[in-house]
């Protein structure tokens, strides 16, 4: 765990950041899809018995399997199915709200100059769920919720197949729970559900180019590991996606009195970041170093009874130390976290300033791990320092806006065509110019 003065933050993040490409994973993933592109279904099976736990006769998972794995986790496992469908409910809840914010309208600009636009959710959307080393299927609800809440109507669940050839029981259950809930929403029912057994860059190119059995979608959803971030990556163009996930990571920002236990909640909450893989960041911004050798303390201590998060911590955790409230949230919006927490008795005033994040959490009580499952807000998030330019999953990644134009005659139609004319003549593009000029007086005496 490095600890850094103010002073030293800037050399030290550049040293962080712009790290080129595993050329050995973008060599791999271009011979992946060219497998696949050639290959279809065969070639997916193949890849599968190579990478995956095992490789499925059949790709699709029927319904009625799902719908048991839910049977059966409902039985042995009512508590986690009840917070399942908590989650799932304050999901739904907040992507309706979302997709309310979007909506068609029509504006007069001028007489007879009528601009608009129409929110159109996409036709076909595929959410992928890895398995790794946690099987994430908090993350099918993150997926599903928004793309039922959007309005899309066929929405495929990829997720990679056990050692029986099925994904993870608890994936399959969550994918019925997300229907289940994506029925109760306004714009679609969640019966238009299809699941594959197809995971990594072989799934990714199935689903973008389509094959015998994959039907081929117009966008893809969802965290992976570099080999579907680099499938993700290369085949963008022939499909659409969210954005590139890499590495998870957190931001805590302390102010005010350093206790120890308030040393022992940045602590908490970075190991809960940094347990999700040992490439996964972890840090925390601090007002001294007095309570930077707190942190780092209840990190030891904590430590002791979760390793796991040891790994991630020595290579990329760190403590900066800030001056005063304007440099920390110079320092936080430069790192552009994809979790930021803001654990302070005041939050509320900090939070103007902040611009880079994945999701904001305000307030000591606030913890990112509600946002990773229950709470409402999609855990999917943009990492690496992409918050500088993107948001996280939402229901707006299912939603095309497309604008609208509609005419007629008027004294603003009259001036709109004669002014396109008049530029269209000025960039040399005499048929453009014409097309507009056809337009004078259309209609009249005719």
């Amino acid at each position: 765990m490095r600890i850094i003065d103010g002073g030293e933050f800037d050399a030290f993040w550049k040293s962080r950041v712009g790290q080129g490409d595993d050329e050995s994973v973008e060599s791999a993933v271009r011979e992946i899809i060219a497998a696949v592109r050639a290959g279809g279904d065969t070639a997916v099976r193949q890849l599968a018995s190579r990478f995956d736990r095992s490789s499925p006769d059949r790709l699709e998972v029927p319904m009625a399997v799902a719908e048991q794995a839910l049977a059966d986790l409902r039985s042995c496992d009512p508590e986690l199915v009840s917070a399942l469908e908590l989650a799932a409910d304050h999901l739904v809840r907040f992507s309706a709200r979302q997709r309310s914010q979007f909506s068609d309208f029509e504006h007069e600009m001028e007489p007879g100059l009528f601009t608009g636009q129409r929110i159109i959710p996409v036709d076909r959307a595929a959410v992928y769920v890895p398995a790794g080393r946690f099987p994430l299927f908090s993350s099918v609800l993150m997926g599903l919720i928004p793309a039922f809440c959007a309005g899309v109507e066929g929405i495929v669940l990829a997720s990679p197949p056990l050692e029986d050839g099925l994904p993870d029981r608890k994936v399959l259950a969550a994918a019925c729970i997300a229907a289940a809930a994506g029925k109760g929403t306004e714009c679609r029912a969640g019966n238009g559900l299809r699941i594959f057994a197809m995971g990594g860059a072989q799934s990714i190119a199935a689903l973008a180019l389509g094959t015998e059995s994959v039907p081929r979608v117009d966008l893809i959803v969802g965290p992976g590991n570099k080999y579907v971030a680099a499938a993700k990556r290369m085949l963008f163009g022939e499909v659409g996606i969210d954005f590139i996930a890499g590495p998870s990571d957190v931001l805590v920002v302390a102010a005010g009195a350093g206790s120890r236990d308030a040393a022992d909640l940045v602590a908490a909450d970075m190991i809960a970041q940094a347990e999700h893989d040992p490439d996964a960041k972890a840090g925390a911004l601090v007002p001294n170093a007095e309570f930077a050798g707190l942190v780092v303390a209840a990190l030891e201590q904590r430590l002791a009874c979760l390793p796991a998060a040891r790994a991630s911590l020595d290579s990329g955790g760190f403590i900066a130390v800030y001056r005063d409230m304007e440099d920390a949230v110079r320092m936080a919006n430069i790192i552009a976290p994809e979790h930021l927490e803001l654990h302070a008795a005041n939050a509320e005033r900090w939070v103007p300033g902040l611009r880079n994040y994945g999701s904001l959490f305000v307030g000591s009580l606030s913890a990112e791990v509600l946002g990773d499952y229950s709470a409402g807000i999609n855990h999917t998030l943009p990492t690496s320092g992409s918050a500088r330019f993107t948001g996280g999953l939402s229901v707006g990644n299912f939603l095309k806006t497309v604008t609208t134009l509609r005419c007629a005659p008027g004294a603003g139609f009259e001036k709109a065509r004669n002014a396109a004319e008049i530029l269209a003549r000025a960039e040399g593009l005499e048929g453009h110019a014409l097309s507009a000029g056809a337009r004078k007086n259309f209609g009249k005496g005719r």
